[in-house]
């Protein structure tokens, strides 16, 4: 079984690109690496179908070190927020993590987001690594007047995800508050000599955490939990990008760069839960987000298109940009598609016209040299059982 890939793979030479901490495990553990946003990171260890299926049976480690952490402190930090992202920042509470989307003026996806709230005066944000420098760049030229310190902790720090059904039980045996967790909290504990943060929020539709800790620390923290995650008792394997990828079009997930760009708006994304379009009524200071105008034009407006998951006849995987046609037309585009590991059909996710967008409606896809059929259904493909 072959997989189609949706990553933003690059060109770059190995003497160019930034390592994680965790290159050397890499390395040892004979992973495959890629140029993913100018980092040299792993695509896969052994192969995408195994990784994918070990983390949905059992659990995988995914080093997400690549990913933007910057940090915001400062009496105006949360106002500031609550000026580029679109969900509420105000009334989070400490401990708290809330998915966000930074938009442009015209409503289109500058990045997704998480933000985590430390304190009232202190955030953490976690963004994509193609958008990091774009992000930096774009918050300097918005903070005005407003005090507050803004620091890019990417290089300084490490970051892990560890997901799957079996990790939580074996994550208690080091804390007993992180498996007590809810979804989209998080924690600072002292664990293995380390100051860590621990968060539940997951991007592959299974459960587990993030772990946040310092760079230089990374290397053995990781090594102590993987002899107790892996091991003899075969818990938890390194897992790569490629898994990583297959897992979230599983679960319904947006990939920047395909379901979200700058030219595409998330409420046409499906991600209206995330955005906040009466912003500002309820802030003392009515702080709105940038984009809230066209956003709330666009959701008065009606959508004219929908993303909406389709399975496809036959084994063959669709690929970004690929037409979806209806009745001989082309109506709609594929922005990810993949042959299912855990479901053995070929999926995708597309946008199509909102009179398209009813589950069970018939389309075909062109895949080049010929067309299949295809049947529109609703997002996720994959669910975890509670």
């Amino acid at each position: 079984m072959k997989l189609a890939l949706s990553l933003p793979f690059g060109a770059m030479t190995t003497a160019t690109l930034k390592r994680t901490p965790f290159h050397k495990y890499h390395l040892e553990h004979k992973a495959k690496m890629v140029d993913f946003a100018g980092w040299d990171m792993p695509l896969l260890y052994s192969s995408i179908i195994d990784e994918h299926k070990h983390v949905r049976t059992s659990g995988g480690l995914f080093d997400v070190s690549h990913m933007g952490r910057i940090r915001f402190k400062g009496k105006d930090a949360r106002r500031f927020l609550d000026r580029v992202c679109t969900r509420q920042i105000l009334g989070m509470q400490d401990g708290q993590a809330r998915y966000s989307i930074i938009c442009n003026e015209d409503g289109g996806c500058r990045d997704d987001v998480l933000v985590y709230r430390l304190s009232d005066f202190e955030y953490l944000m976690v963004c994509n690594a193609s958008n990091r420098e774009k992000l930096v760049e774009h918050f300097a030229n918005e903070r005005g007047d407003l005090v507050f310190k803004m620091k890019d902790e990417t290089l300084s720090t490490a970051m892990v995800a560890i997901q799957g059904p079996k990790v939580m039980d074996v994550i208690g045996q080091f804390s007993r508050e992180v498996p007590t967790l809810k979804r989209y909290r998080f924690t600072q504990k002292q664990l293995l000599l380390f100051k860590m943060l621990f968060s539940r929020t997951g991007y592959t539709g299974e459960d587990g955490v993030e772990v946040i800790m310092p760079a230089k620390m990374a290397s053995k923290a990781v090594d102590l939990l993987m002899m107790k995650l892996g091991g003899k008792y075969d818990i938890v394997r390194p897992t790569g990008l490629a898994a990583r990828d297959s897992l979230r079009l599983e679960a319904g997930m947006a990939l920047y760069g395909h379901e979200i760009t700058e030219e595409i708006d998330p409420l046409s994304a499906g991600l209206d839960f995330a955005i906040k379009l009466d912003k500002g009524e309820a802030d003392p200071d009515g702080v709105r987000f940038i984009g809230q105008d066209a956003l709330q034009r666009i959701a008065s407006e009606g959508l004219a298109r929908k993303l909406k998951g389709l399975v496809l006849e036959g084994r063959r995987s669709a690929r970004q940009g690929m037409p979806v046609m209806h009745e001989g037309k082309p109506v709609g585009e594929v922005t990810s598609g993949c042959l299912s590991p855990t479901l053995d059909k070929s999926i995708a996710m597309a946008f199509v016209p909102t009179a398209l967008a009813t589950e069970g409606t018939e389309v075909s896809v062109d895949l080049g040299r010929t067309t299949v059929n295809a049947q529109v259904v609703d997002l996720p493909f994959y669910k975890r059982s509670e």
